[in-house]
């Protein structure tokens, strides 16, 4: 025990101490944040919506099934979403573009769409010829490879069955690119979209 003089301050000699712990605790705290700095990675892709057209049609079956056989015609509303998108390959390994989904928001929550492989694409503008929504170079939407340091640049389409009144209701619109054994990228479009 240490012999303390009346009037003598108990903490005498102690203020080393705090003013230690003090810078201690900065210079933790500091090499702390420069490894998590040092360690960040920019992520693998980022990617930009171009242009989305929107065109409402009311469509009705041919009245024959897969065989050939008649039946009944239906006839149905449908909203085909085009979507011209850019993908950049940012890391220093090929990336691979498994899926595309078109996701829309409404008040009974979110509805999904995949996109259609490049044949049907190409499929769509034989079968309506007049379709205003321009033509361009298909996007690979499944098993397409994006090498390191390259850009993936065309457009796909998906379909929601709805009316247009529908379509004009979504609180929102998202697009997420999903990437084989990577984190997907979602992108959401910076412009309007075009209703034609």
């Amino acid at each position: 025990m240490v012999d303390v003089k009346p009037g003598e301050d108990y903490a005498k000699g102690s203020s080393h101490v705090v003013w230690a712990a003090w810078i201690a605790a900065v210079l933790v705290t500091t090499a702390i944040a420069i490894f998590v700095m040092a360690n960040q990675k920019p992520p693998v892709a980022t990617g930009q919506i171009v242009a989305v057209w929107a065109h409402p049609q009311h469509a009705e079956s041919s009245g024959f099934d897969a065989n050939g056989e008649a039946m009944a015609k239906t006839s149905f509303d449908q909203v085909l979403v085009f979507t011209r998108v850019r993908i950049q390959n940012q890391s220093k390994e090929p990336l691979f573009l498994h899926n595309v989904m078109t996701n829309i928001k409404l008040d009974d929550g979110i509805h999904s769409s995949y996109a259609a492989p490049p044949a049907d694409y190409d499929r769509l503008y034989i079968a309506y010829p007049t379709m205003p929504v321009p033509k361009a170079t298909p996007l690979p939407t499944t098993d397409a490879t994006i090498a390191p340091g390259q850009t993936l640049e065309g457009t796909f389409f998906s379909s929601f069955r709805m009316n247009q009144q529908q379509w004009d209701a979504r609180k929102d619109l998202t697009f997420t690119f999903a990437l084989r054994y990577q984190q997907s990228l979602t992108l959401a479009p910076q412009g309007p979209v075009i209703v034609q």
